[in-house]
């Protein structure tokens, strides 16, 4: 079993190693692959020195999988060139998620749908993810007629520089911005950038991803993305509106029973879902569950996970895990 993660040098494609080797993930080949500058360079990956490569040489010597987490056009220009060699490539990046004949894959919920001709999967936005999680089996058993959805973002989605413009603000330093504005003690609603209706790609993301992971074009879904201080995961503020009637205690027993989330909703104790608890973990919280009284068949809940893990790196090689342990791959 050879992998390639593409990108390893970048915040995610550093978690996907990490995860590799905490998944005991069974490779007997890793290559590295990063931008020209770091070719040579060496990783470690669990105990073990490894030099980064090319593209090109990573290509030349295909991998049975290949992770990409280095951005849209890389995966535009170079996941065809792995997949025509049999490469499956598991992409990370916006490039193909909304081609109809791409797969946008969160396995607890659709990834029975792979098959050995999906050469080239994409896995989901990470704001995406956690919130489908938790409405695909609410879905299934009330049918979601309209979606209101309030982000609260890590800055870690951002990348480095975002979490350098913050410590630099922390410390009183004026140094280099990720931002248009300070993102320390702020918060910003500018996630990605402006589409013609006003909308930020981020927003946008949130409503057709959901739409084609769903299988349901129905669903009316409208949203904000908010950027705020915080490093440890993305919170999300749901308002869910059925078709059918519902019980919130059932609600509660079907989240709990979901492969994935873990219901954390005691206002005795005052718990409830947060970025603290949330980060370097890989599951997907679901707290502060109640009706809505405002409107029939309609409930609010609020969902936090860490954007770097289930958000990304731990969606992407759950989907390989998928492919071995189904013998979908075909190298």
């Amino acid at each position: 079993m050879k992998i390639a993660v593409v990108g390893a040098t970048g915040m995610v494609g550093t978690v996907m190693l990490e995860l590799l080797a905490e998944r005991n993930f069974k490779l007997t080949e890793l290559l590295v692959v990063a931008s020209e500058k770091s070719i040579g360079k060496e990783l470690l990956y669990k105990n073990k020195t490894h030099k980064i490569i090319s593209l090109q040489d990573a290509v030349d010597r295909k991998p049975d999988i290949a992770l990409f987490s280095a951005g849209g056009n890389i995966s535009l220009k170079w996941a065809p060139k792995f997949a025509v060699t049999g490469t499956t490539v598991i992409d990370n990046s916006s490039a193909w998620r909304m081609y109809e004949d791409k797969k946008l894959i969160v396995p607890e919920i659709n990834a029975n749908t792979l098959s050995k001709k999906d050469k080239i999967i994409a896995s989901p936005n990470c704001s995406t993810i956690q919130m489908v999680l938790t409405l695909a089996p609410l879905h299934k058993n009330y049918v979601i007629k309209r979606l209101v959805i309030s982000t609260y973002q890590s800055i870690s989605g951002t990348g480095v520089k975002a979490m350098q413009q913050l410590k630099n603000e922390s410390n009183g330093i004026k140094g280099e911005m990720a931002y248009h504005y300070p993102i320390h003690k702020n918060a910003i609603p500018h996630c990605d950038v402006f589409e013609e209706n006003s909308y930020t790609k981020e927003e946008m993301k949130l409503v057709r991803e959901t739409q084609k992971i769903l299988n349901d074009k129905a669903i009316a879904i409208t949203a904000t993305a908010v950027r705020i201080p915080v490093i440890g995961g993305h919170s999300e503020s749901v308002n869910i509106e059925f078709e059918k009637e519902f019980d919130i205690k059932k609600i509660r027993q079907i989240l709990q029973q979901t492969q994935g989330i873990i219901v954390q909703d005691n206002l005795k104790l005052n718990s409830y879902p947060m970025p603290i608890y949330a980060q370097g973990k890989d599951a997907v919280y679901v707290g502060r569950i109640r009706r809505d009284y405002s409107q029939e068949k309609t409930m609010n809940c609020w969902i936090v996970s860490d954007n770097l893990r289930k958000g990304a790196a731990t969606n992407a090689i759950q989907i390989a895990e998928y492919l071995v342990e189904n013998d979908l791959l075909t190298n």
